[in-house]
């Protein structure tokens, strides 16, 4: 997990200053492009939404309060924008983004 910066935004996209997580492997990718998953402040009703994932904090992960990874935002930067590294998840949390962003490529995906 590393904190990053959104630097412009339409609509409702992420900005400012925000946790993220890197979700793609370090083998797979060229040019110092990692993909990631923004990370926001939970809010109950986000318990709504189906690709939104309750990520308590906790000294693994470095965050400071209860947080929300958004599958719907992910996004490709160079890994020159992030700022620092603020902590880890484990490899189910990593396991349960890959599947929640395929959620929202196709509904109809099979995923084991």
């Amino acid at each position: 997990m590393v904190s990053k910066f959104f630097d412009s935004s339409i609509g409702s996209e992420i900005e400012k200053k925000r946790p993220c997580i890197v979700i793609n492997d370090d083998k797979i990718g060229r040019f110092g492009i990692k993909i990631i998953a923004p990370i926001t402040e939970w809010k109950d009703y986000f318990s709504d939404f189906p690709w939104i994932i309750k990520l308590e904090n906790n000294s693994q992960n470095g965050l400071i309060k209860k947080s929300a990874i958004e599958c719907f935002q992910i996004k490709s930067f160079s890994e020159e924008r992030f700022i620092s590294k603020l902590g880890a998840v484990s490899s189910e949390t990593v396991n349960e983004i890959h599947r929640k962003v395929l959620k929202t490529l196709n509904p109809l995906y099979k995923i084991s």
